[in-house]
Order: structure tokens, then C-alpha cells, then sequence
């Protein structure tokens, strides 16, 4: 049998290298893409059984359709998990915000996210079989304040989720977001302690998770759950639910 494919974008740090070392783990060849951290992709793909990296601008549709032609030519046009975890997060307020920290938030969030279903799906429906898993992020459940475009980008893909679950059904191929809470990564490093304590105090469980459990239920949804599709699972030490 052939091997599976998993393309992880945003794949050399932080959640993304945590979904690859766990669908790697689970049998797959690894995809990791990335855009800006080539020499943390090539670390990476150095410590997996099967990996390859390929470079791409989420933020526009040359970059998206250059990942295209690479899985088409390079990869035999097989695709068989897509997990789109590709985002940036620029905290302003709405009075404050500028007009281009809003459109890069669109674009690379949500626009991406988009035209890389659009375009990657082409691959499993030929097959008529596939897993697509969105990552967003309990801020599109949850209003938090400074973050109004990263919100509207996360609530965004929880509904593209769904309604991409509804037309690709029919090719068997089941799409499902995954909405972390707040995850130790680089991201949320950033984040003043102070305001650190006070996101604590708002999770049951008492602590921040880490980007492994995000990746054990990726590789969950990428190798089992065959009933679960267009579902918004959320992952966040019972912040939301």
C-alpha cells in the first residue's frame, strides 16, 4: 500500500511542528510547509522518518498555487490529510488597528485557509477520500479584547469547517476545525505576565497546553474519527466548551 500524505502548513514551529511529529509518528510522510523558517523546516524534516518541506506565501494566491504544483509534480498529486495551521495574530485595538495589519490577518487567516481547501482538495477528491483539519482558535468562540480581526478570521473558518464538510461529503472526505485555547507557543510567550495570570485564572484545568496535545487530536481526526466532519472540536482546559 501506498504511503500516506499529511501537509501541514505553518508546519516548522509551534503547533504545526506538533502536528507533524505526531501524524509522522502515526505512519505518515510528512509535508511541512513554510514560508520564512526554512532552517526550522529543515531541522525538523531531519528528525522525522519521511518528511519533505515546501516553501509558500499563504498570504497570496501565487504562493498557495506554487504548494499546488509541488504536491502535483513531486508528490504524484497525493494529498491525503490537509491541515491547515498557517495564521499570524496582530493584537490592536479596533481605533488602533492599521488597515494593512487588518488585510495581512485576512489574507494569510482566512483567505489562505480558504484557497488552500480550494485548491489541495482537487487531489482527494480524484481519490475520493481525504481529511482536512482547520486550525482556529477559541478567540472565535470567545471575544477577547484587542483581537477583533483575528477573531472574525478564527469564527470564519469554524463556518468555512462546516460548509466545506457539506460539499465534500460526498467524496468522502471529512473536514473538522480544531479551536485551541491558549498554548504555550512563541505566540503566546509574547503575551505581559501579567496578563498571562489573568488568562489563567479563566481555565479550569489552571494551565496553558501545550502544542502535543494539539497534535494528538489532529492525528486523531486524521486517522480515526470516520463519523466526524464539519464539527468544531475544542481543546482548551475547559475555558469553552
Amino acid at each position: 500500500m501506498e504511503k500516506k500524505i499529511a501537509l501541514i502548513t505553518g508546519g516548522a514551529t509551534g503547533i504545526g511542528a506538533a502536528c507533524c511529529k505526531s501524524l509522522s509518528d502515526a505512519g505518515f510522510k510528512v509535508g511541512i510547509h513554510f514560508n520564512s523558517s526554512a532552517a526550522k523546516a529543515e531541522a525538523l524534516a531531519a528528525t522525522l522518518k519521511d518528511a519533505f518541506i515546501i516553501q509558500g506565501d499563504v498570504s497570496t494566491i501565487e504562493g498557495i498555487d506554487a504548494v499546488y504544483e509541488y504536491i502535483k509534480k513531486d508528490q504524484n498529486g497525493q494529498i491525503d490529510v490537509l491541515v491547515n495551521n498557517a495564521g499570524v495574530a496582530m493584537d490592536n485595538p479596533i481605533f488602533t488597528a492599521s488597515l494593512d495589519d487588518f488585510q495581512k490577518t485576512i489574507d494569510v487567516n482566512m483567505r489562505g485557509t480558504w484557497y488552500m481547501i480550494k485548491r489541495i482538495a482537487r487531489f482527494m477528491i480524484r481519490k475520493k477520500a481525504g481529511r482536512i483539519i482547520n486550525i482556529s482558535s477559541v478567540i472565535g468562540s470567545v471575544p477577547n479584547a484587542t483581537q477583533s480581526v483575528y477573531g472574525m478570521t478564527k469564527a470564519a473558518i469554524d463556518n468555512l469547517t462546516k460548509v466545506a464538510a457539506l460539499e465534500l461529503a460526498q467524496y468522502n472526505i471529512l473536514v473538522n476545525s480544531i479551536a485551541p485555547g491558549f498554548i504555550e507557543t512563541d505566540m503566546t510567550g509574547k503575551i505581559p505576565e501579567d496578563f498571562q495570570k489573568e488568562i489563567l485564572k479563566k481555565i479550569p484545568l489552571g494551565r496553558m497546553g501545550k502544542p502535543d496535545e494539539i497534535g494528538e487530536v489532529v492525528k486523531f481526526l486524521a486517522t480515526s474519527g470516520t463519523y466526524i466532519t464539519g464539527s468544531i472540536i475544542h481543546v482548551n482546559g475547559g475555558m469553552y466548551g
